[in-house]
């Protein structure tokens, strides 16, 4: 029922999140775009797999005028240890209280569905050659909140318009940089288009 209702939601109210890192995260941004993405628990290999390509390009997003914003739903003290140097805003919601707003489910089918199969083998992979260099660490053995958890990417205009939105159907389901990068050009085309004057010219 939550999911039906974020799949409609065409706007995002005006709020304030708290980051792991302390500082206050203004949803939606007055100034750039929002990228919200929901991940799954603290140490997530898959999560970790995608946010390593989200850190190589960041400044490629940043450059498009699109704020990262990631949301766990794991507690901040299990978080912090795996976040730290992410150059983005990373947001704890163990009650998943913004999951459940946003229409962001829980499912079997996040680690049964075979496209998926391939993306945890190499995250795991990668995962441990990255834990003995000591760049990442172990996830829990029982993450809060549990394993089954799906992602979502929501892309917010700083007027609160929700632009653009995917709801992932397995656990490495979800916007690659590439897709970002287009949908925020389209929005930036958009704005664009509505400051115009009629009487202006390209």
């Amino acid at each position: 029922m939550a999911r039906s209702t974020a799949q409609h939601r065409t706007t995002v109210e005006r709020r304030e999140l708290t980051a792991v890192s302390g500082d206050r995260i203004a949803v939606p941004d007055p100034d750039r775009l929002i990228h919200l993405q929901f991940r799954r628990f603290a140490g997530c290999p898959v999560c970790n797999l995608h946010l390593r390509l989200v850190v190589l390009r960041h400044r490629e997003i940043e450059a498009a005028g699109v704020r990262e914003v990631v949301v766990f739903h794991s507690p901040a003290g299990e978080l912090a240890p795996h976040v730290a140097d992410l150059p983005f805003a990373v947001v704890a919601d163990p009650d998943r209280r913004l999951y459940e707003e946003f229409g962001v489910e829980r499912s079997p089918r996040a680690l049964l569905d075979p496209r998926v199969w391939g993306p945890i083998l190499w995250a795991v992979v990668s995962g441990v050659w990255n834990v003995v260099r000591g760049r990442e660490r172990l996830p829990s053995r029982s993450p809060h909140g549990g394993r089954l958890g799906l992602p979502g990417d929501f892309l917010v205009a700083p007027d609160g318009r929700v632009l653009a939105a995917k709801y992932g159907e397995h656990a490495y389901d979800q916007w690659s940089v590439d897709e970002l990068l287009e949908l925020a050009a389209r929005a930036d085309a958009g704005a664009r288009t509505e400051r115009r004057t009629p009487d202006s010219r390209i």
